[in-house]
């Protein structure tokens, strides 16, 4: 039986203190299990966040994790996209793959076993990833935890909503545009994009040319830290290859940083407006850094957004189509329209009708726009933003059954801050320093050097404690 106790610990705390009670001996694996298996049972209903219950395997697993592990016993879900944990569905919530079972561990999926991380169900996404909300058909529509009607964000918005709503404290998260941070900044939590090459894809050789990236959404930055050390490093031969740090990310989070040059924006570089409250978030977030002792001052973007994010789309087009191609080997059967909802299939369409001259020139292309972003901006140590430059919008608004790619693209004009860093391969961090007068939370984006998480981190270490969240938590955890 769990109890109340139990469960009022376990809500309470960050994973890194479960691991810690479990090496201590206060409290067991199977507990903790059990303790995410209660409140999983409680709020799902009402969330939809968690679309796979895995318990039996959670169950055997918690018997045999290793103690001394960093994550020891932590329940943690894996996000419903790419990642496959052997026995545990592989569907990228698409009716095309929904009896796929994976029979295989990927290889950041082996580093989190071996981090002591037990697996208690999968999070839901929107089909393939392709939006910044979730509310796949498949799966139907997951709520936000802390407002009625408004987007978690996507596409880890089932990630997002267990980790904010207290059922796990940490869980897988991509981002191929902003899908680690934007629904981080929906849902009041912490979401790093990690620079390019920083987890390894394998078995698989790479993703839309270094723009998706792996790692987690959690409750504080030590955390997500910790989670880095954990399955961060590439293997021999890998496309790309960060620098890496002397010492461990959590030691040097934990570090207060220094003199630090600091740029930030709040102009959007496609020409949209920005909500006040955001401004608002991101102008308080610039005045704590200055107390900090830090130089800042206001630099906006010379990027062409809107033609930038085109190309972008063309070239994931053609990535798309390629995937399903790979897929079709694995189904052993064609996909049709039938199997997919009307976006991905406009998309598989046009990425098949794409010659492999356009496509790589339009590859080119972000290869100097990336080289460009970095250039100018390589006078600062970080680059403050908005993470997305309206407050969650409401359920409906990023519509998959749209048939027109960029009528539909159009719409993703809130998250102008968060693609460029998917192109550049630079690290980035939403952090949730603003709430709405309405009660949606504001997430503010901190972006770093390429290879240095190290400076985001500890930047954003100092952030919470002195603009600190861990005691927000919406109503529907109490």
């Amino acid at each position: 039986m769990v109890t109340d106790s139990l469960l009022k610990t376990y809500a309470e705390s960050d994973a890194l203190g479960l691991a810690a009670l479990v090496r201590g001996g206060q409290v067991s694996p199977a507990e903790l299990v059990e303790a995410a298996i209660t409140l999983v049972e409680r709020l799902n209903p009402s969330l939809n966040a968690v679309i796979h219950r895995l318990y039996d395997m959670a169950r055997a697993q918690a018997a045999t994790v290793d103690r001394s592990a960093p994550f020891a016993g932590v329940p943690f879900l894996l996000k419903e996209l790419a990642s496959s944990w052997t026995g545990a569905p592989n569907t990228n919530s698409c009716f095309y793959l929904r009896d796929v079972v994976a029979d295989f561990d990927t290889e950041v999926v082996r580093r989190m076993k071996a981090a002591g991380l037990v697996l208690v169900g999968k999070s839901n996404a929107p089909e393939n990833g392709w939006s910044i909300t979730t509310e796949p058909k498949l799966y139907g529509t997951t709520k936000n935890p802390w407002k009625e009607g408004i987007t978690p964000g996507g596409s880890s918005g089932g990630a997002a909503s267990a980790v904010a709503s207290r059922m796990v404290p940490i869980a897988e998260a991509s981002d191929g545009a902003g899908s680690i941070r934007i629904p981080a900044s929906c849902c009041g939590i912490v979401g790093l994009k990690p620079s390019r090459g920083r987890v390894s894809l394998a078995p698989f050789g790479d993703y839309w040319y270094g723009g998706a990236y792996f790692l987690c959404c959690s409750r504080t930055v030590r955390d997500t830290a910790a989670y880095l050390d954990a399955v961060a490093g590439a293997l021999p031969g890998e496309p790309y290859t960060p620098p890496v740090p002397d010492a461990s990310w959590i030691s040097l989070s934990g570090s207060a940083p220094k003199n630090l040059r600091i740029g930030f924006t709040v102009t959007p570089p496609n020409g949209t407006a920005i909500d006040p409250e955001v401004k608002a978030a991101v102008l308080a977030t610039v005045a704590a850094l200055e107390r900090l002792g830090h130089h800042v001052e206001e630099h906006d973007m010379p990027l062409d957004a809107n033609g930038v994010w085109a190309t972008y789309t063309n070239m994931t087009c053609v990535q798309t189509a390629a995937t399903f191609d790979y897929l079709e080997t694995v189904i052993g059967r064609p996909v049709t329209s039938g199997d997919v909802e009307a976006v991905t299939w406009a998309i598989i369409e046009r990425g098949r009708a794409t010659s492999g001259v356009r496509h790589i020139s339009d590859v080119e292309q972000l290869r100097q726009v990336g080289r460009d972003i970095v250039g100018d901006l390589k006078a600062y140590d970080l680059f403050v933003t908005p993470t997305l430059t309206q407050l969650p919008r409401p359920f409906g608004y990023y519509d998959m059954s749209e048939t027109d790619i960029d009528r539909y693209n159009a719409k993703w004009a809130d998250a102008v801050f968060a693609f460029p860093f998917n192109i550049s391969g630079q690290p980035a961090i939403s952090l949730p320093l603003g709430w709405s007068q309405g009660g949606a939370p504001v997430g503010v984006q901190l972006v770093g050097r390429y290879g240095d998480e190290a400076t985001v981190l500890a930047a954003s270490a100092r952030l919470e404690q002195e603009m600190p969240w861990k005691d927000r938590r919406p109503a529907v955890s109490a």
